[in-house]
């Protein structure tokens, strides 16, 4: 299987200039197979052309180019118009869908009336380009204009449009290119939690809130419209994450923070009354049922276990866990974070047999990457499952009706500011 990959590598022809030069594609996956199939598969042929992958390479590397194949320049993508104009209601959402601009649920139809009322919720010029996207190798401009229609689109208030700038200024994509089925979790700190009434208590993580909804559900949007997000070109998760509807976007819970729990945004530099945005990429959620055989601090060890070894995790606390660990002895979140980098151990057979691809060791052996610390160490050498103490975050979130509690397998990514775009 190699199909899926014509147009991305078509996609970065044109990015270096060359959109015409000639390509052989490999069947997929390679990822984790050994040397000896990846060698029949040189051996056999190119499953877009059909063709012996041997001889295309010689081909490529002896036949004089065409004088198409020479050419060498930018192609435009073609750009679609401000307006649309005028139509009816069933036909602009059909248009809509027909050209992959919705996640498919209902939108609102984003009118010149509409898009300027949702520019009121901010105090930036609507021609303004934001920081570039993108879904893949190719970066995607757009301005506020734009992603106040995206916005609108979503079924967004004004007063919400200042955090859909910041996820949009991040330049970070709600969609993943990779062939894993990554998606991204988004927390808010600071005022705007309740000045727009986010949701941080009971069912903040479930579709009871507007704000948390849709703010959520624009990340997607923005990535689809604004970074050029698009299954089979751009996206290419096997599976998909159903997280990618909203992020499982919520707004911590610092009413019931403990006394020296800091809010995540202050942990990260920002101060108290600013509003934060935060990201963190990864996998899912994991639910965890309280029992009784474990103090809390070493069952959130024992979840700590279960994710991948080196990949980062968010813990997401109910109020009521938050108290508990503080009862356990545990002052501070970052008392928290140090006690299970400290207590999550591997052997490093462990280690390299959760990385996935050869490649990531060899890089790590010839001292490239962030795993060239585990190379060349004794089999059953017992190491950090986390590369850093800085891998694990620690949120609070919930209304405190139970001591369960959640996280998700996702490193952060990092915190931009809300009150710049207001």
């Amino acid at each position: 299987m190699g199909e899926p990959f014509e147009s991305v590598v078509k996609m970065y022809a044109k990015l270096v200039e060359m959109p015409h030069i000639p390509i052989t594609f490999t069947p997929f996956p390679i990822s984790r197979l050994p040397a000896p199939e990846c060698r029949k598969f040189i051996e056999g042929n190119d499953p877009i052309t059909g063709r012996p992958i041997v001889d295309e390479i010689m081909e490529a590397l002896t036949k004089p180019l065409t004088e198409e194949q020479k050419y060498a320049g930018i192609e435009e993508r073609p750009v679609l118009p401000r307006l649309i104009g005028p139509d009816t209601e069933e036909s602009l959402h059909k248009f809509f869908l027909e050209n992959a601009m919705t996640d498919y649920l209902p939108i609102v139809l984003p009118t010149e009336e509409r898009v300027a009322e949702m520019l009121k919720g901010t105090s930036h010029k609507s021609d303004e380009v934001l920081a570039d996207l993108r879904a893949a190798y190719e970066a995607y401009s757009t301005t506020i204009e734009k992603a106040a229609a995206i916005a609108v689109m979503a079924g967004a208030k004004p007063e919400y449009f200042p955090v859909i700038l910041a996820m949009a200024a991040s330049g970070v994509s709600g969609i993943s290119t990779s062939t894993q089925s990554f998606t991204i979790t988004m927390a808010v700190n600071g005022p705007i939690r309740n000045e727009i009434k986010m949701n941080s208590g009971i069912g903040a993580m479930s579709p009871f809130n507007q704000a948390n909804a849709v703010i959520g559900r624009a990340a997607t949007l923005i990535a689809m419209n604004a970074g050029g997000g698009r299954p089979g070109d751009t996206y290419w998760g096997s599976q998909g994450n159903t997280l990618d509807y909203n992020h499982a976007n919520f707004a911590e819970n610092e009413e019931t923070l403990p006394a020296d729990w800091k809010p995540f945004h202050v942990q990260n530099g920002f101060k108290p009354e600013e509003s934060v945005v935060s990201f963190f990429r990864g996998y899912g959620v994991w639910h965890w049922k309280n029992t009784n055989e474990f103090e809390k601090h070493k069952a959130v060890v024992q979840m700590a276990d279960w994710m991948l070894p080196s990949n980062g995790i968010c813990f997401l606390l109910d109020p009521i866990v938050a108290k508990q660990l503080v009862d356990e002895g545990f002052s501070t979140k970052e008392s928290v974070r140090d006690y299970v980098y400290e207590n999550s151990l591997v052997t490093i057979e462990e280690y390299w047999k959760y990385q996935h691809m050869d490649t990531t060791r060899h890089a790590a052996e010839k001292g490239f990457g962030p795993h060239a610390p585990f190379a060349h160490q004794p089999k059953d050498k017992i190491v950090n499952r986390y590369r850093k103490p800085d891998d694990i975050s620690v949120l609070v979130v919930g209304g405190g009706t139970n001591d369960f509690w959640q996280a998700v397998d996702a490193q952060y990514m990092g915190s931009f500011s809300i009150d710049e775009w207001r």
